[in-house]
């Protein structure tokens, strides 16, 4: 009886062990991995969102920022961690068509999206069309003018080839039959110093990494890629208005978890991101620097998700190979 009883026990350990951790989540440091070097959008974005993490479930949240390839490498770092709750990405829509982008290129992608799990989104805001406030360029149409009297001549950075900050420019140059030099970083942030210091004439940024330059007379916003003028941005025409009508591109930001990270744990951290979207000092945060909070979770997530996929999808494939 005593070794049945024993037996019994120990074959419930295993299946104990899970629920315990379930139980208890967050223990221990919870990481949030953002795909792209400090100054981002994502690192933007992600950082107030660690910061209220941290004071609600008193554990550490950092920052790893994981760059390169456009975001590829951080983006499947994440995808291959344990699905325990304990590796978190907080990531860009560029994160729905990088793997595409690399078969296209011929390569094997470092992740699929079926490998990561959406949980919540913090921010969409559209790319706005930026150039240095020393530029004697003062509107799109001057511009779009400009950049046909100089085919190839023009140069504007990004984060990579295929990133967030590549895609709408190539859309606008494809709409316009423009030929700009691509000047492609390891990152949002070392693509919106090259145009600070000069390097580069333009740059496509979500407007959280512009907007206070803009404020302070060093950047000069010409136009944005969304449907309606941007909040913040009132007084910047958008493409769509200017006769470009499938111009149109939004860099938005969410947090995913590993697929197979179990329900439970899941369902805590979508509670936890939903008192972070109404925590007043992280709205405060948001408010200043120029991202527009557009919380959505679960089902609503997921399908804004698959429809922006699907559209980017669609132009990536019109893009094709980059030599």
């Amino acid at each position: 009886m005593q070794r049945r009883v024993f037996l019994a026990g120990a074959s419930a350990l295993p299946f104990a062990a899970p629920a315990l951790a379930q139980d208890t989540f967050p223990s221990r440091a919870v990481s949030m991995v953002v795909a792209f070097p400090p100054g981002g959008q994502a690192d933007v974005v992600g950082r107030p969102v660690a910061a209220v993490l941290e004071r609600l479930w008193r554990v550490p949240v950092p920052i790893t920022n994981r760059g390169g390839a456009a975001g590829e490498i951080g983006n499947g770092f994440v995808a291959r961690s344990a699905p325990d709750g304990y590796t978190l990405l907080m990531g860009l829509s560029s994160m729905t068509f990088l793997p595409e982008a690399a078969r296209i290129n011929g390569r094997t992608p470092a992740y699929t999206p079926e490998m990561l799990t959406p949980i919540a989104l913090f921010s969409a805001d559209p790319t706005v069309l930026v150039v240095p406030a020393s530029s004697p360029i003062r509107t799109i149409e001057e511009f779009i003018a400009e950049v046909r009297a100089k085919p190839g001549q023009i140069a504007y950075s990004s984060a990579g080839n295929y990133s967030a900050l590549h895609v709408p420019v190539a859309m606008l140059s494809q709409a316009a039959g423009l030929q700009m030099l691509h000047v492609p970083f390891q990152g949002g942030g070392p693509a919106l110093t090259a145009i600070l210091s000069g390097q580069v004439q333009a740059l496509s940024s979500g407007p959280g990494p512009v907007a206070q330059h803009v404020r302070d007379g060093r950047l000069r916003a010409l136009a944005t890629w969304g449907r309606q003028r941007l909040k913040g941005f009132e007084d910047v025409p958008t493409l769509v208005e200017k006769g470009f009508a499938d111009v149109e591109f939004y860099i938005w930001v969410g947090l995913f978890a590993p697929a197979g990270t179990p329900p439970a744990i899941i369902d805590r951290i979508r509670d936890a991101a939903r008192q972070v979207a109404q925590d007043a000092e992280f709205q405060r945060i948001m408010a200043g620097s120029g991202n527009t909070l557009d919380f959505r979770d679960g089902d609503a997530f997921k399908r804004f998700y698959d429809e922006d996929a699907g559209r980017l999808l669609r132009v990536i494939r019109a893009l094709g190979k980059i030599e």
